[in-house]
């Protein structure tokens, strides 16, 4: 049988949205055919199993989760500096909580590598080449700090993306009038999409793992 790629494409996309809603436990064949809106049974005709399944949008979610080159090339236009780690770091969280959906399905993936090993493998070869990618970035653009700094911010990143989905309420708080006063113009710019503890903390992790 021949198999058309955009298809698959939105099929892949399709298990994205039923992973976010329905968690790993409701991503089925049946699932994924009713989200894309094509007879039941297609899946199955794309994806050999389950795991297959999951391997494959544990390797695309990576292509529809990535920046656009001209978002970046606009964020980097001022030079290098404390300051543009500060705005870009704000860049990514607001971007990442844009992508709500893409980022709750990329932390069911991360749970269901666990159990499965195929996924685990992509997951980490994806993750780690994102990773040496930004490091490489991060070094070659006369950023301040160094590899470990990239890696710092990764893990501090990450960790305060997984409360603001999972536990939006851990230090997030209701905007009060003034919380804008000494913000700098990329805080502001979070804070239209994220509250102001989160911005906040944003900030608090540059300060503290960036060099001045």
């Amino acid at each position: 049988m021949v198999r058309n790629p955009e298809r698959r494409t939105a099929l892949v996309d399709a298990a994205i949205e039923v992973l976010a809603r329905e968690g790993a436990r409701g991503l089925t064949f049946r699932a994924v055919d009713a989200e894309a809106g094509v007879p039941a049974g297609t899946s199955s005709n794309y994806f050999s199993s389950r795991d297959d399944l999951f391997t494959q949008a544990g390797r695309h979610i990576h292509v529809r989760m990535a920046p656009d080159p001209a978002e970046v090339a606009e964020v980097m236009r001022p030079g290098p500096s404390h300051e543009l780690v500060a705005s870009l770091t704000h860049w990514v969280v607001r971007r990442m909580t844009a992508e709500r959906t893409g980022c709750l399905a990329m932390l069911e993936l991360r749970l269901e590598a666990t159990r499965r090993p195929a996924l685990r493998a992509e997951l980490t070869r994806a993750l780690r080449a994102d990773l040496e990618a930004n490091i490489k970035f991060h070094v070659e653009s006369g950023l301040p700090g160094d590899a470990d700094t990239v890696r710092l911010l990764y893990l501090a990143v990450n960790g305060l993306l997984v409360e603001t989905f999972t536990l939006p309420g851990m230090f997030g708080a209701e905007k009060a009038e003034g919380d804008e006063q000494g913000m700098t113009e990329g805080e502001l710019e979070s804070a239209e999409v994220v509250d102001p503890e989160t911005t906040r903390l944003v900030r608090l992790i540059v300060d503290r793992i960036v060099p001045a």
